[in-house]
């Protein structure tokens, strides 16, 4: 009797029988960790008073989700408005000792008031503080909930290394996530409060990402507030769902690092640009591509 002879594995059809099933258990078990930690991973920050608004009794209910807000806006008297001057943001007691270094304070609150000036100048023009204006904008920052610089390490190494090895990207760790509260309102120029915000936002593991700084998630939500309450006092009303509109060429330029549309932004500081969306990426603090303020000059 012949017995055929069986073929050794070097020579089957299909060299690589497990390399299919070993990348599909990888995204199997990438993507629920990711969908766990995403759904667990947002920091809560409460609305909260300061009473540095001139009237709070004209605020509506506290709406929102990912961020919380109570609003008032006028905006039949809003509508003539030319002229903005912004006043230059400040903290509460309370949440300036919750931030040890003045240095980190005051960028925040650059932050704040440059991401607010560029957004308005997609309509009003920019003057000054102290300088005479239809509307006068003043903010100040009520709670500031500090990142954990550890944690934001931690996470900032495994949410970057991660992404080299699996076939879906890891949402930053749900611990030491940072927050912050703000109010604010614009008055015209006999002082009658015509819009009014107090607004709050806790970071999140799909959207803030994790930056070695005690201020890293208080810096970037400080552009979030300025979008929102900027939105408000552009339409004249409270503004509905995200904002998909693309951003105006003078935006993208003051974006870039480039010169403002207004020279009183400038004040402010420019924003960091590429380098900083670099930076962001890889957890760097933002203290490291913060552009210091100049000083107002005309253009």
């Amino acid at each position: 009797m012949r017995y055929r002879r069986r073929r050794p594995d070097s020579v089957r059809s299909n060299p690589f029988p497990f390399s299919f099933p070993v990348a599909s258990r990888s995204l199997c078990l990438a993507l629920p960790v990711a969908l766990v930690m995403a759904a667990a991973g947002c920091s809560s920050v409460p609305l909260k008073e300061a009473g540095t608004l001139s009237s709070y009794g004209n605020l509506g209910a506290p709406k929102g989700k990912l961020s919380k807000s109570r609003v008032y806006v006028d905006g039949t008297r809003l509508s003539p408005a030319k002229t903005v001057s912004i006043v230059p943001t400040t903290f509460a007691f309370n949440a300036a000792t919750r931030v040890k270094s003045d240095a980190d304070r005051v960028m925040v609150a650059n932050a704040l008031d440059r991401a607010l000036c560029i957004s308005l100048s997609d309509k009003y023009q920019l003057v000054s503080a102290g300088q005479p204006a239809d509307l006068t904008i003043r903010s100040v920052v009520t709670d500031i909930v500090p990142t954990n610089k550890a944690m934001a390490g931690v996470s900032t190494v495994v949410t970057v290394g991660t992404g080299f090895v699996l076939p879906v990207g890891v949402p930053r760790l749900p611990a030491g996530l940072g927050g912050l509260a703000v109010e604010a309102e614009a008055v015209d120029s006999g002082g009658v409060q015509r819009a009014a915000i107090v607004w709050s936002r806790g970071a999140n593991s799909l959207q803030n990402n994790p930056r070695v700084s005690e201020v890293g998630d208080a810096y970037s939500l400080a552009s979030k507030f300025s979008s929102e309450f900027s939105r408000m006092l552009i339409k004249g009303k409270e503004p509905k769902g995200l904002d998909i509109s693309p951003p105006s060429g003078q935006r993208m330029k003051s974006w870039l690092g480039g010169k403002p549309k207004y020279a009183a932004c400038d004040a402010f500081g420019r924003p960091p640009g590429l380098m900083g969306a670099v930076a962001a990426k890889y957890g760097a603090p933002p203290q490291w591509t913060e552009k210091k303020p100049k000083p107002a000059a005309t253009y």
